[in-house]
């Protein structure tokens, strides 16, 4: 179950990596940004959501695998937003600079 959470966060840093490259950002500052925010969101929902959830299904085994898979979920959906940030600021940056 969490292979699929490492993955996802060496899959987010690829993406930010190539997606600060084609930007004309430092792709490594990049990729470190998205790591940092898919990790803490990710932490942040285990402790928060999925501490209260496993204990409510004990004992069915397939339930309990979607719901260990809410941080990665909650991970992914928060780097979206932070890769669209990240976006939107360099093309005001880039704006700026052709003025």
């Amino acid at each position: 179950m969490m292979i699929l959470a490492k993955l996802a966060g060496i899959l987010a840093m690829v993406w930010f990596y190539f997606t600060g490259k084609k930007m004309g950002e430092p792709p490594v500052k990049w990729a470190i940004i998205g790591l940092i925010g898919y990790w803490l969101s990710w932490w942040l929902s285990r402790e928060l959501i999925l501490s209260n959830l496993v204990g409510v299904f004990t004992k069915n085994t397939t339930l309990i695998f979607l719901v260990t898979q809410i941080p990665m979920i909650c991970g992914v959906i928060a780097i979206i937003f932070v890769r669209k940030k990240l976006i939107s600021n360099a093309e005001k940056a880039s704006e700026l600079e052709d003025e």
